[in-house]
């Protein structure tokens, strides 16, 4: 890894860099793979896998001190990328089911809003993006810094919404099944052949 500022970072802070870049670029592999609609039969699942692992690698973020960039200000390592054709080509997988419900501030209000899969997949998306973009300009305590900061003020909640609502889209698709099937299956299992 080339890293300008890693002296400044201890080993376990550059392994965590490492990491975090690795899983964010996982991340972003499948998601533009789901909105390219390359495999719409298990998008629900590789999103789920995704934005899942993608939340341990914030957890860790969030579970250590502050990090501190090597800088005072920001480096201009670039455009940020434009994330709209992704975002609009998720909704177009996602029609039908890319709206969920969900309670705004579990701590201090029952507030019911309105959220999309599309916007915080490509939301997450974006603010990964960003630090990647200071990961491979060799400026890693930036990185860290803009995954940590980012993970605790927006993607991190986003990706906690976004897996909730992948985890019940799988659990209606898995258990949801009409009396008919259920009371078949449920006979195969009982008195099914049990001569093997």
């Amino acid at each position: 890894m080339s890293s300008a500022d890693s002296p400044e970072l201890d080993a376990d802070l550059t392994l965590l860099g490492a990491t975090t870049a690795a899983t964010a670029e996982r991340y972003l592999s499948t998601v533009r793979e789901v909105a390219a609609g390359s495999s719409p039969d298990a998008a629900i699942p590789l999103l789920l896998l995704a934005v899942s692992d993608l939340s341990a690698a914030g957890a860790r973020l969030g579970a250590i001190v502050d990090v501190v960039p090597s800088e005072r200000f920001e480096p201009d390592d670039g455009p940020d990328r434009d994330h709209e054709p992704l975002r609009t080509s998720l909704a177009n997988v996602l029609d039908g089911i890319d709206e969920y419900r969900e309670v705004a501030d579990p701590l201090v209000s029952a507030e019911v809003t309105t959220g999309s899969l599309s916007n915080d997949l490509a939301d997450i998306a974006q603010a990964l993006s960003v630090g990647l973009q200071h990961h491979r300009a060799g400026h890693a305590s930036e990185a860290l810094w803009w995954w940590q900061f980012s993970y605790l003020s927006a993607w991190g909640e986003r990706a906690a919404s976004a897996t909730r609502a992948l985890l019940t889209l799988i659990a209606h698709l898995r258990l949801d099944v009409d009396d008919e099937t259920a009371a078949d299956a449920e006979f195969d299992a009982l008195y099914g052949d049990t001569s093997s």
